[in-house]
Protein backbone atom coordinates (compact mmCIF):
# COMPACT_ATOMS: atom_id res chain seq x y z
CA UNK A 1 0.00 0.00 0.00
CA UNK A 2 1.18 3.61 -0.58
CA UNK A 3 2.56 5.01 2.97
CA UNK A 4 -0.11 7.86 4.74
CA UNK A 5 0.41 10.87 3.42
CA UNK A 6 2.44 12.89 6.33
CA UNK A 7 5.48 14.78 6.83
CA UNK A 8 7.79 12.27 8.88
CA UNK A 9 10.82 14.36 10.49
CA UNK A 10 13.82 11.64 10.07
CA UNK A 11 17.42 11.53 10.30
CA UNK A 12 18.85 13.29 6.33
CA UNK A 13 22.20 11.61 5.13
CA UNK A 14 23.52 14.52 3.38
CA UNK A 15 25.77 18.13 4.68
CA UNK A 16 23.90 18.79 8.12
CA UNK A 17 23.86 22.94 8.88
CA UNK A 18 24.38 24.04 12.44
CA UNK A 19 21.72 26.66 13.45
CA UNK A 20 21.70 28.83 16.12
CA UNK A 21 18.87 30.34 17.70
CA UNK A 22 19.71 33.71 16.64
CA UNK A 23 19.35 32.19 13.20
CA UNK A 24 16.36 30.77 13.39
CA UNK A 25 14.67 33.90 15.02
CA UNK A 26 14.03 35.74 11.84
CA UNK A 27 12.88 33.06 9.71
CA UNK A 28 10.61 32.24 11.86
CA UNK A 29 8.94 36.18 12.16
CA UNK A 30 8.92 35.86 8.04
CA UNK A 31 7.33 32.74 8.30
CA UNK A 32 4.98 33.92 10.72
CA UNK A 33 4.40 36.85 8.15
CA UNK A 34 4.19 34.61 5.12
CA UNK A 35 1.69 32.41 6.81
CA UNK A 36 -0.80 35.27 7.80
CA UNK A 37 -0.55 36.50 4.62
CA UNK A 38 -1.29 33.33 2.86
CA UNK A 39 -3.08 30.95 5.44
CA UNK A 40 -6.49 30.98 3.95
CA UNK A 41 -4.12 29.71 0.17
CA UNK A 42 -1.48 27.41 2.29
CA UNK A 43 -4.69 25.82 4.66
CA UNK A 44 -5.34 22.45 3.86
CA UNK A 45 -8.78 21.56 3.29
CA UNK A 46 -10.84 21.26 7.10
CA UNK A 47 -11.74 18.07 8.34
CA UNK A 48 -15.18 16.85 9.34
CA UNK A 49 -15.53 17.68 12.99
CA UNK A 50 -15.80 14.74 15.17
CA UNK A 51 -17.97 14.92 18.52
CA UNK A 52 -16.90 11.88 20.37
CA UNK A 53 -19.74 11.31 23.59
CA UNK A 54 -18.37 7.94 24.96
CA UNK A 55 -15.63 7.58 27.85
CA UNK A 56 -16.24 8.53 31.46
CA UNK A 57 -16.30 12.29 32.49
CA UNK A 58 -14.66 13.18 35.70
CA UNK A 59 -15.96 13.89 38.71
CA UNK A 60 -17.53 17.84 39.08
CA UNK A 61 -14.43 17.90 41.77
CA UNK A 62 -11.96 17.31 39.76
CA UNK A 63 -13.10 18.63 36.47
CA UNK A 64 -13.01 22.59 38.26
CA UNK A 65 -9.57 21.65 39.60
CA UNK A 66 -8.66 21.15 36.43
CA UNK A 67 -10.02 24.04 34.98
CA UNK A 68 -9.29 26.38 37.94
CA UNK A 69 -5.43 25.23 37.07
CA UNK A 70 -5.69 26.22 33.21
CA UNK A 71 -7.32 29.70 33.52
CA UNK A 72 -4.51 30.31 36.37
CA UNK A 73 -1.87 29.23 33.74
CA UNK A 74 -3.95 31.47 31.14
CA UNK A 75 -3.87 34.25 33.94
CA UNK A 76 -7.05 34.44 32.49
CA UNK A 77 -6.92 35.46 28.83
CA UNK A 78 -9.90 34.13 26.90
CA UNK A 79 -9.54 31.57 24.91
CA UNK A 80 -7.78 31.46 22.08
CA UNK A 81 -5.05 33.78 23.35
CA UNK A 82 -3.22 31.16 25.34
CA UNK A 83 0.69 31.63 26.07
CA UNK A 84 1.54 28.40 27.70
CA UNK A 85 2.57 25.36 25.70
CA UNK A 86 0.59 22.26 25.79
CA UNK A 87 1.49 18.89 25.92
CA UNK A 88 -1.08 16.26 25.33
CA UNK A 89 -0.41 12.55 26.99
CA UNK A 90 -2.09 9.24 27.04
CA UNK A 91 -4.32 9.39 30.08
CA UNK A 92 -4.81 5.60 30.69
CA UNK A 93 -3.30 2.23 29.95
CA UNK A 94 0.21 0.98 28.97
CA UNK A 95 1.17 3.62 26.63
CA UNK A 96 -0.12 6.09 29.28
CA UNK A 97 2.75 4.46 31.62
CA UNK A 98 5.39 3.82 29.48
CA UNK A 99 5.63 7.71 27.82
CA UNK A 100 5.91 8.68 31.61
CA UNK A 101 8.50 6.54 31.79
CA UNK A 102 10.24 7.58 29.09
CA UNK A 103 10.03 11.19 29.98
CA UNK A 104 11.65 10.56 33.89
CA UNK A 105 14.86 8.47 31.67
CA UNK A 106 15.06 12.13 29.87
CA UNK A 107 14.90 13.91 32.74
CA UNK A 108 11.58 15.41 31.94
CA UNK A 109 9.21 14.03 34.53
CA UNK A 110 5.64 14.71 34.72
CA UNK A 111 4.53 16.28 38.06
CA UNK A 112 0.93 15.46 38.79
CA UNK A 113 -0.35 17.28 42.57
CA UNK A 114 -3.44 14.72 41.97
CA UNK A 115 -4.15 11.85 40.34
CA UNK A 116 -7.09 12.78 39.21
CA UNK A 117 -6.07 16.11 37.44
CA UNK A 118 -6.22 16.09 33.50
CA UNK A 119 -3.22 18.81 33.81
CA UNK A 120 0.26 18.70 34.90
CA UNK A 121 3.91 19.91 34.64
CA UNK A 122 6.80 19.54 34.02
CA UNK A 123 9.84 21.06 36.24
CA UNK A 124 12.57 21.39 33.86
CA UNK A 125 9.75 23.22 30.36
CA UNK A 126 8.15 25.35 33.09
CA UNK A 127 6.25 27.40 30.05
CA UNK A 128 4.68 23.81 29.44
CA UNK A 129 1.66 22.17 30.39
CA UNK A 130 1.01 18.46 30.42
CA UNK A 131 -3.10 17.45 29.54
CA UNK A 132 -4.08 14.00 30.06
CA UNK A 133 -6.30 12.71 26.99
CA UNK A 134 -7.40 10.02 25.04
CA UNK A 135 -5.05 9.31 22.36
CA UNK A 136 -7.74 9.98 19.55
CA UNK A 137 -8.29 12.69 21.34
CA UNK A 138 -4.83 14.17 21.50
CA UNK A 139 -4.51 13.74 17.37
CA UNK A 140 -8.59 15.84 17.40
CA UNK A 141 -6.87 18.06 19.66
CA UNK A 142 -3.79 19.20 17.63
CA UNK A 143 -5.63 19.87 14.19
CA UNK A 144 -8.04 22.05 16.75
CA UNK A 145 -5.01 24.59 18.32
CA UNK A 146 -6.28 23.07 21.66
CA UNK A 147 -2.70 21.27 21.76
CA UNK A 148 0.26 21.84 20.25
CA UNK A 149 2.70 18.71 20.85
CA UNK A 150 1.59 14.86 21.54
CA UNK A 151 2.83 11.59 22.24
CA UNK A 152 0.55 8.71 20.87
CA UNK A 153 1.14 5.63 18.17
CA UNK A 154 1.54 6.40 14.91
CA UNK A 155 -1.72 4.92 13.93
CA UNK A 156 -3.48 6.99 16.49
CA UNK A 157 -2.10 9.74 14.08
CA UNK A 158 -2.81 8.49 10.68
CA UNK A 159 -6.63 6.96 11.80
CA UNK A 160 -7.59 10.65 13.14
CA UNK A 161 -4.74 12.93 11.56
CA UNK A 162 -6.26 11.46 7.72
CA UNK A 163 -3.48 12.50 6.22
CA UNK A 164 -3.62 15.97 7.27
CA UNK A 165 -0.62 18.39 6.76
CA UNK A 166 -0.68 20.23 9.70
CA UNK A 167 0.48 17.19 11.71
CA UNK A 168 4.25 16.48 11.92
CA UNK A 169 5.80 13.45 13.02
CA UNK A 170 8.62 15.15 14.55
CA UNK A 171 10.62 11.65 16.34
CA UNK A 172 9.13 8.18 14.52
CA UNK A 173 10.96 5.75 16.70
CA UNK A 174 10.35 6.47 20.13
CA UNK A 175 11.22 2.45 20.66
CA UNK A 176 7.95 1.33 22.60
CA UNK A 177 4.11 0.16 21.68
CA UNK A 178 5.45 -1.37 19.00
CA UNK A 179 2.20 -3.26 17.06
CA UNK A 180 0.89 -3.38 13.88
CA UNK A 181 -2.59 -2.47 12.15
CA UNK A 182 -3.41 -5.72 10.33
CA UNK A 183 -6.18 -7.91 8.05
CA UNK A 184 -6.89 -11.40 9.93
CA UNK A 185 -9.30 -13.98 8.45
CA UNK A 186 -10.12 -17.21 9.98
CA UNK A 187 -8.20 -20.55 9.51
CA UNK A 188 -11.51 -22.71 8.96
CA UNK A 189 -14.37 -22.99 6.55
CA UNK A 190 -14.46 -20.85 3.15
CA UNK A 191 -10.70 -19.08 4.47
CA UNK A 192 -9.10 -22.34 5.31
CA UNK A 193 -6.89 -22.31 2.00
CA UNK A 194 -6.71 -18.37 1.63
CA UNK A 195 -3.20 -17.10 2.80
CA UNK A 196 -2.96 -13.36 0.98
CA UNK A 197 -5.28 -10.54 0.42
CA UNK A 198 -5.28 -11.21 -3.39
CA UNK A 199 -6.90 -14.70 -2.93
CA UNK A 200 -9.24 -12.88 -0.72
CA UNK A 201 -10.41 -10.48 -3.05
CA UNK A 202 -10.37 -12.98 -5.97
CA UNK A 203 -12.93 -14.91 -4.00
CA UNK A 204 -16.65 -15.05 -6.05
CA UNK A 205 -18.53 -15.45 -2.41
CA UNK A 206 -18.23 -11.07 -2.50
CA UNK A 207 -20.91 -9.53 -3.94
CA UNK A 208 -23.52 -5.91 -3.93
CA UNK A 209 -26.29 -8.27 -2.38
CA UNK A 210 -23.61 -10.22 -0.01
CA UNK A 211 -20.25 -8.31 1.04
CA UNK A 212 -17.05 -9.17 3.29
CA UNK A 213 -18.17 -8.18 6.26
CA UNK A 214 -15.55 -6.34 8.48
CA UNK A 215 -14.93 -5.84 11.79
CA UNK A 216 -12.65 -2.88 12.95
CA UNK A 217 -12.14 0.24 14.96
CA UNK A 218 -10.53 1.85 11.93
CA UNK A 219 -13.05 3.63 10.10
CA UNK A 220 -10.35 5.74 7.95
CA UNK A 221 -7.67 3.12 7.51
CA UNK A 222 -10.27 0.37 6.76
CA UNK A 223 -11.75 1.47 4.05
CA UNK A 224 -8.79 3.21 2.72
CA UNK A 225 -6.66 -0.35 2.66
CA UNK A 226 -9.49 -2.55 1.15
CA UNK A 227 -9.83 0.13 -1.45
CA UNK A 228 -6.46 -0.27 -2.47
CA UNK A 229 -6.28 -4.20 -2.35
CA UNK A 230 -9.18 -3.78 -4.56
CA UNK A 231 -12.04 -5.50 -2.42
CA UNK A 232 -14.85 -3.42 -3.94
CA UNK A 233 -17.84 -5.31 -2.01
CA UNK A 234 -17.13 -4.28 1.61
CA UNK A 235 -18.99 -3.93 4.95
CA UNK A 236 -17.99 -2.19 7.96
CA UNK A 237 -19.10 -2.61 11.67
CA UNK A 238 -17.23 -0.37 13.83
CA UNK A 239 -15.89 -1.89 17.57
CA UNK A 240 -13.60 -1.59 20.14
CA UNK A 241 -12.06 -4.46 22.42
CA UNK A 242 -12.28 -8.36 21.93
CA UNK A 243 -13.01 -7.89 17.76
CA UNK A 244 -10.88 -11.44 17.47
CA UNK A 245 -14.71 -13.21 18.69
CA UNK A 246 -16.21 -11.40 15.81
CA UNK A 247 -15.92 -14.39 13.23
CA UNK A 248 -16.92 -16.98 15.58
CA UNK A 249 -20.01 -14.79 16.65
CA UNK A 250 -20.83 -14.58 13.10
CA UNK A 251 -21.33 -10.77 13.14
CA UNK A 252 -18.13 -10.58 10.78
CA UNK A 253 -16.01 -12.15 8.41
CA UNK A 254 -12.80 -10.87 9.03
CA UNK A 255 -11.58 -8.19 11.60
CA UNK A 256 -8.84 -5.71 11.03
CA UNK A 257 -6.87 -4.71 14.17
CA UNK A 258 -3.48 -3.82 15.99
CA UNK A 259 -1.58 -6.84 16.86
CA UNK A 260 1.54 -7.14 18.77
CA UNK A 261 2.57 -10.95 19.46
CA UNK A 262 -0.16 -12.71 17.45
CA UNK A 263 -0.61 -14.98 20.16
CA UNK A 264 -4.70 -13.61 20.53
CA UNK A 265 -5.34 -14.53 17.08
CA UNK A 266 -3.94 -17.73 17.10
CA UNK A 267 -5.70 -18.58 20.34
CA UNK A 268 -9.26 -16.99 18.50
CA UNK A 269 -8.24 -19.65 14.85
CA UNK A 270 -7.41 -16.45 13.37
CA UNK A 271 -4.55 -15.58 11.01
CA UNK A 272 -2.72 -12.63 9.40
CA UNK A 273 -2.36 -12.90 5.50
CA UNK A 274 0.72 -11.88 3.24
CA UNK A 275 -0.44 -8.39 2.18
CA UNK A 276 -2.56 -7.70 5.17
CA UNK A 277 -0.64 -5.60 6.91
CA UNK A 278 -2.21 -1.93 6.67
CA UNK A 279 0.94 -0.36 8.35
CA UNK A 280 3.51 -0.88 11.49
CA UNK A 281 3.21 1.27 14.58
CA UNK A 282 5.21 2.48 17.76
CA UNK A 283 4.86 5.59 19.71
CA UNK A 284 5.45 8.81 18.40
CA UNK A 285 6.37 12.79 19.08
CA UNK A 286 3.54 14.87 17.29
CA UNK A 287 3.24 18.38 16.75
CA UNK A 288 1.22 20.78 15.15
CA UNK A 289 2.86 22.88 12.25
CA UNK A 290 0.50 26.36 13.00
CA UNK A 291 1.69 25.90 16.59
CA UNK A 292 5.36 25.33 15.63
CA UNK A 293 5.17 28.08 13.38
CA UNK A 294 3.04 30.52 15.15
CA UNK A 295 3.12 30.03 19.15
CA UNK A 296 5.79 31.44 20.51
CA UNK A 297 8.24 28.94 22.92
CA UNK A 298 6.75 25.61 20.45
CA UNK A 299 9.84 25.06 18.85
CA UNK A 300 12.35 25.76 22.06
CA UNK A 301 10.27 23.33 23.69
CA UNK A 302 10.40 20.81 20.89
CA UNK A 303 14.17 21.19 20.52
CA UNK A 304 14.71 20.61 24.18
CA UNK A 305 12.36 17.70 24.48
CA UNK A 306 13.43 16.32 21.04
CA UNK A 307 17.30 17.04 21.96
CA UNK A 308 16.45 14.78 25.38
CA UNK A 309 14.39 11.78 23.55
CA UNK A 310 17.21 11.97 21.27
CA UNK A 311 20.23 11.42 23.84
CA UNK A 312 18.39 8.82 25.79
CA UNK A 313 17.44 6.61 23.05
CA UNK A 314 20.88 7.04 21.39
CA UNK A 315 22.46 5.43 25.04
CA UNK A 316 20.03 2.69 25.51
CA UNK A 317 22.14 -0.40 25.46
CA UNK A 318 24.93 1.13 25.08
CA UNK A 319 28.18 0.79 27.60
CA UNK A 320 31.48 2.86 28.44
CA UNK A 321 34.48 0.50 28.41
CA UNK A 322 37.49 1.71 29.77
CA UNK A 323 40.70 -0.66 29.92
CA UNK A 324 44.18 0.14 30.54
CA UNK A 325 47.07 -1.47 27.95
CA UNK A 326 50.87 -1.16 27.81
CA UNK A 327 52.33 0.14 25.10
CA UNK A 328 55.05 2.94 22.99
CA UNK A 329 53.22 5.40 22.28
CA UNK A 330 48.96 5.98 21.66
CA UNK A 331 49.52 5.64 18.20
CA UNK A 332 50.58 2.03 18.56
CA UNK A 333 47.90 1.34 20.99
CA UNK A 334 45.19 2.78 19.26
CA UNK A 335 46.41 0.81 16.36
CA UNK A 336 45.84 -2.85 18.03
CA UNK A 337 42.60 -1.68 19.60
CA UNK A 338 41.37 -0.76 15.47
CA UNK A 339 42.42 -4.20 14.81
CA UNK A 340 39.96 -5.91 16.46
CA UNK A 341 36.39 -5.76 15.15
CA UNK A 342 34.15 -4.53 17.63
CA UNK A 343 36.35 -2.18 19.13
CA UNK A 344 36.13 0.69 17.07
CA UNK A 345 33.14 2.20 19.22
CA UNK A 346 31.29 5.59 18.08
CA UNK A 347 33.44 7.13 16.14
CA UNK A 348 37.01 5.81 16.94
CA UNK A 349 38.63 4.56 20.70
CA UNK A 350 39.91 7.70 22.86
CA UNK A 351 43.58 6.26 24.22
CA UNK A 352 45.02 8.78 26.94
CA UNK A 353 48.85 7.73 28.78
CA UNK A 354 48.59 6.63 32.46
CA UNK A 355 51.12 8.42 34.77
CA UNK A 356 52.85 6.97 37.50
CA UNK A 357 55.57 7.47 40.10
CA UNK A 358 58.86 5.01 40.00
CA UNK A 359 62.18 5.67 41.34
CA UNK A 360 60.60 9.54 41.55
CA UNK A 361 59.70 10.36 38.14
CA UNK A 362 56.90 10.49 36.24
CA UNK A 363 56.78 7.75 34.02
CA UNK A 364 53.56 6.45 31.17
CA UNK A 365 53.91 3.44 30.65
CA UNK A 366 50.20 2.53 30.13
CA UNK A 367 47.53 4.11 28.30
CA UNK A 368 43.88 4.32 29.09
CA UNK A 369 41.22 3.22 26.11
CA UNK A 370 37.69 4.37 26.39
CA UNK A 371 34.65 2.87 23.95
CA UNK A 372 31.17 2.69 23.53
CA UNK A 373 30.03 -1.17 22.90
CA UNK A 374 26.93 -1.69 22.28
CA UNK A 375 25.55 -4.25 24.75
CA UNK A 376 25.14 -7.29 22.41
CA UNK A 377 28.93 -7.31 21.54
CA UNK A 378 30.05 -6.55 24.93
CA UNK A 379 31.57 -9.88 26.04
CA UNK A 380 33.19 -10.29 22.47
CA UNK A 381 34.73 -6.74 23.22
CA UNK A 382 36.16 -7.69 26.56
CA UNK A 383 37.88 -11.25 25.39
CA UNK A 384 39.10 -8.77 22.15
CA UNK A 385 40.24 -6.46 24.50
CA UNK A 386 42.47 -8.89 26.84
CA UNK A 387 43.52 -10.77 23.47
CA UNK A 388 45.53 -7.79 22.82
CA UNK A 389 46.55 -6.49 26.08
CA UNK A 390 43.88 -4.83 27.82
CA UNK A 391 43.83 -5.33 31.45
CA UNK A 392 41.57 -3.83 34.64
CA UNK A 393 38.83 -3.20 31.82
CA UNK A 394 35.50 -1.35 33.53
CA UNK A 395 32.07 -0.97 32.48
CA UNK A 396 29.37 1.25 33.18
CA UNK A 397 26.00 1.87 30.99
CA UNK A 398 25.79 4.70 29.40
CA UNK A 399 22.34 7.51 30.31
CA UNK A 400 23.01 10.23 27.27
CA UNK A 401 24.97 10.24 23.86
CA UNK A 402 24.28 13.87 22.66
CA UNK A 403 25.16 14.59 18.96
CA UNK A 404 26.97 18.23 17.95
CA UNK A 405 23.21 18.70 16.69
CA UNK A 406 20.05 16.54 17.07
CA UNK A 407 19.60 15.12 12.92
CA UNK A 408 15.83 14.83 13.28
CA UNK A 409 15.68 19.03 14.44
CA UNK A 410 17.81 19.91 11.16
CA UNK A 411 15.28 17.84 9.29
CA UNK A 412 11.69 19.51 11.15
CA UNK A 413 13.62 22.98 10.24
CA UNK A 414 13.68 21.94 6.56
CA UNK A 415 10.10 20.83 6.88
CA UNK A 416 9.22 24.26 8.09
CA UNK A 417 11.31 26.16 5.61
CA UNK A 418 13.53 27.62 8.10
Amino acid sequence: MSPVSMSLASPSRGSRRLLSRSSIAPSLSASRARTSVGAASLRPPALPRIVCCSGSLPSSAAAATAVAVAVAASKGRPEGERREIRLGLPSKGRMADDTLGLLEDCQLSVKQVNPRQYVAGIPQLTSLQVWFQRPKDIVRKLLSGDLDIGIVGFDTVSEFGQGNEDLIIVHDDLDYGDCRLSLAIPKYGIFEKINSVKELAQMPQWTKEKPLRVATGFSYLGPKFMKEIGLKHVSFSTGEGALEAAPAMGTADVILDLVSSGTTLKENNLKEIEGGTVLKSQAVLVASRKSLVQREGVLDAIHEILERLEAHLKAVGQFTVTANMRGRSAEEVAQRVLSQPSLSGLQGPTVSPVFCKRNGEVVSDYYAIVICIPKKALYSSVQQLRAIGGSGVLISPLTYIFDEETPRWQQLLSILGL
